[in-house]
């Protein structure tokens, strides 16, 4: 919004051309979304503590948790309202990217509300079944994935690209609506396991957001992309925008976050920011790579899995608790060592990522 009206001021002062460059616009985004955090937050935790929607706790978890219970949580409502003005006030709306990682992020914010709304609202313990939940997730993913095929311009748009390896590129075709679907719902549900700290989950979304704003950026500008060698796709570059709105409500987020958390972002926040990143990832044609930076919602997600087939399969269990972050609570690491050293790891993995854009 706030784009087109500095767009018609520069026709009278060329001071306001500075608002067409793409990472101008992507600072202010993160200040805007910053700021609506860190104002708005401490009414959000009073009014979420008011409506008494607090944390639900199970008592078989690590027993330092039990303090937890009655936690304002639905918080991700201010991630996502955040990520959403910011978006809204800086990015070119005429930009059909941009509106597709809204719609992507909302919808899944939306399946998460509702399962956090049964939950904590009305005191249905079980909140949305997982079928249901899996059901609207794979109608939102498959939505998207199809609109994107069907609206490709390039071939690039659905071509698989192989991270390290400069000529090796492999056509889709309608594989992509397949390959979409499992990177959007796959990293939604990542995220929202991870989710089981204070801060576990939204600094390494801050960090994988930031660097996938990078590859927006190299990606939407021509003479990057045949730079680096990778796909160019015209006008993803305005990704940006909402990567740093996402990286903006992040940190806002973070500073009420933080151990000791005074709000928790819920599946409404959880689920939605991993659809985010998975959908950015496909449209700046970085879905492995995703999986790397991404890799301790990987390790969270393969956690569950194995301790699910062990037990289902054997019997036993191969971690005390799952998913992996209860199981080095449970080894006797203190929630903040656990949180701490899964930054870390994020950290390298990202930087790792990002050196693919070299290494090819």
């Amino acid at each position: 919004m706030l784009y087109y009206l500095a767009d018609f001021l520069s026709s009278h002062y060329s001071g306001f051309n500075l608002f067409q460059y793409l990472t101008f616009r992507a600072i202010l985004g993160v200040l805007s979304a910053l700021l609506i955090s860190l104002v708005f937050g401490p009414w959000m935790i009073r009014k979420l503590s008011y409506l008494q929607v607090g944390q639900f706790v199970r008592d078989d978890g690590p027993e330092s948790h039990l303090k937890k219970a009655g936690t304002p949580t639905m918080g991700g409502t201010l991630i996502l309202t955040a990520i959403g003005v910011a978006t809204l006030l800086w990015a070119d709306l005429s930009n059909r990217y941009v509106w597709v990682v809204l719609f992507t992020t909302l919808a899944f914010g939306a399946i998460g509300w509702v399962d956090d709304y049964r939950k904590l609202v009305k005191r249905q313990s079980m909140g949305l079944s997982s079928k249901e939940k899996y059901l609207w997730q794979s109608l939102a993913g498959f939505g998207v994935a199809i609109f994107l095929y069907a609206t490709a311009q390039t071939p690039a748009e659905t071509t698989l690209i192989i991270p390290f390896f400069k000529e090796v590129a492999i056509p889709l075709g309608i594989g992509f609506i397949i390959l979409t679907y499992l990177v959007v719902v796959g990293s939604s549900n990542a995220v929202n396991l991870t989710d089981g700290l204070d801060g576990l989950a939204i600094m390494p979304t801050v960090m994988v957001s930031g660097a996938l704003g990078v590859f927006a950026y190299v990606t939407g500008n021509i003479k990057f992309a045949t730079y680096l060698a990778i796909p160019y796709v015209p006008g993803v570059g305005e990704l940006v925008i909402f990567c740093g709105a996402m990286v903006g409500a992040g940190l806002g987020f973070l500073w009420f976050n933080t151990y000791p958390a005074q709000v928790f972002m819920g599946d409404v926040g959880a689920l939605a920011l991993g659809a985010a990143l998975g959908i950015v990832a496909v449209l700046v044609r970085q879905e492995l790579v995703l999986v790397i930076m991404g890799g301790v919602f990987v390790m969270e997600t393969v956690s569950v899995i194995l301790q699910v087939g062990s037990y289902k399969l054997t019997g036993r269990r191969i971690f005390r608790m799952a998913p992996l972050h209860h199981h080095f609570e449970l080894k006797g690491w203190p929630e903040p060592r656990v949180i701490v050293r899964f930054w870390i790891i994020t950290v390298i993995l990202v930087l790792f990522g990002l050196a693919t854009l070299k290494i090819r």
